[in-house]
Formats: structure tokens, C-alpha cells, sequence
């Protein structure tokens, strides 16, 4: 499950490097954890878009003690795309995004002291995450990632990983059919592509809400 990633460019970079449009300028933090906000290609009438979103689609919950509505926790990564809440959205191509990055993380180590170990593509300054999004009451723009099982550089720290895409490959997740999509998830992203790196870096949680995969 990633539930870290980081962008560690401006957003013009990100726009300039995905040959997107950028409506209205925005300010995007380095590091993105789910409920928060991070960049988002996606496309409208042809043309590639970079825009802000909140990482995570709501998940209404309700208080055990009253049974009324409290705060939504946010679905950040998708693992089973016949779950109900993709069926609607997985097979629309106008729903399909892009979740530029230049490393995600994972935590490793002993309970209470999990440190964190990234990930990169080799050569690679930018590169994408297939995602979903789509409109919410809640959060307004919402998306998130599609995951896949690991491949066997990242399977020493977790047997999950996000589904890379290569440059030549956009244009297919964005605009392809619904066998397509399951193509992708089915793939192996080749091992020596894959850059670890781990840190003394704290694996800190810094949301109120824990982060659900569906």
C-alpha cells in the first residue's frame, strides 16, 4: 500500500514535463500523504490538464457511539476494481488520471520505529502513477492510485506496489479500454527499473484518519 509519495519539482515542472496546461496556478507540497492535496494530469477535450485535487476518494463513515455521519476517510489506493465503488469509474476514460511523482515510500522496520524507504525509476526526474479520479461532495476533485502486486526489487520491504507507467504508455492508460486497464494492473514493471533507497527518516503519521486500500 503507498500511502507517501513525493513530488519534488514545481508545478510548472510537472506541467512542462507532462505537455499539460495548468488552468489555475497552485502551490503543492513536496510530500503527499492521503487527504491532502497533490497534482493530477487528467484530460478534457483532448487536451492534458494539471490540477490540484485532494489524494483520496470519501469513505462516508458514521460514529459507533451515535451513529451519525463523521468525517470521511480517504480511499487512496485501489487493489480490487470490481468493488463497487470502481465499477462506475474504472471503465470511463474520462475518469483515468495521471499522479506525477518522483519517489514513493514505504515504512520498514520494528513497530514504533518504522523508518522510510523510497522508491524511484531509474533515469527517470518525473514519472507517473495510474489513478482515478473523479468529483465529490465531500472534497470536491478527488483521486487515486491503482496498486499491483510488487515486482521483486520492491518485494524486500512490501508485496504491493503503485502501477508505474512508462512515457509511451499515457496515452493508452488515459484513453483505453476497461481491458486495458486490468492489462496494466496484471503487469510486472520490470525490477531493474526500480531505484531503493532507504533512510533514517521517521515514518511519522501526520492525518487523523487512517488511510484505507479497496
Amino acid at each position: 500500500m503507498c500511502n507517501l509519495y513525493a513530488v519534488r519539482k514545481s508545478s510548472a515542472e510537472v506541467a512542462s514535463w507532462f505537455h499539460a496546461k495548468m488552468p489555475v496556478a497552485f502551490n503543492s507540497p513536496e510530500e503527499t500523504v492521503p487527504g491532502h492535496p497533490g497534482m493530477v494530469v487528467r484530460e478534457d477535450a483532448g487536451k492534458r490538464l494539471l490540477q490540484s485535487m485532494t489524494w483520496g476518494f470519501p469513505l462516508p463513515q458514521k460514529s459507533k457511539r451515535t451513529g451519525l455521519p463523521i468525517k470521511p476517510l480517504p480511499v487512496n489506493n485501489v487493489a480490487d476494481l470490481t468493488k463497487p465503488m470502481w465499477r462506475g469509474i474504472a471503465p470511463k476514460p474520462h475518469w483515468r488520471c495521471l499522479i506525477p511523482l518522483t519517489a514513493f515510500a514505504e515504512a520498514e522496520g520494528d513497530k514504533g520505529a518504522k523508518t522510510r524507504t523510497w522508491f524511484r525509476v531509474k533515469d527517470q526526474e518525473l514519472f507517473a502513477w495510474a489513478g482515478f479520479w473523479r468529483e465529490s461532495v465531500e472534497w470536491g476533485s478527488v483521486y487515486t492510485g491503482l496498486m499491483t502486486d510488487c515486482n521483486e526489487a520492491i518485494r524486500p520491504v512490501h508485496d504491493r506496489m503503485p502501477v508505474l507507467l512508462h512515457a509511451d504508455e499515457y496515452e493508452r492508460w488515459l484513453g483505453g479500454s476497461i481491458e486495458d486497464v486490468i492489462a496494466f494492473q496484471s503487469r510486472t514493471f520490470p525490477d531493474a527499473l526500480i531505484i531503493m533507497e532507504r533512510s533514517d527518516d521517521p515514518w511519522l503519521k501526520r492525518i487523523d484518519a487512517s488511510p484505507r486500500l479497496i
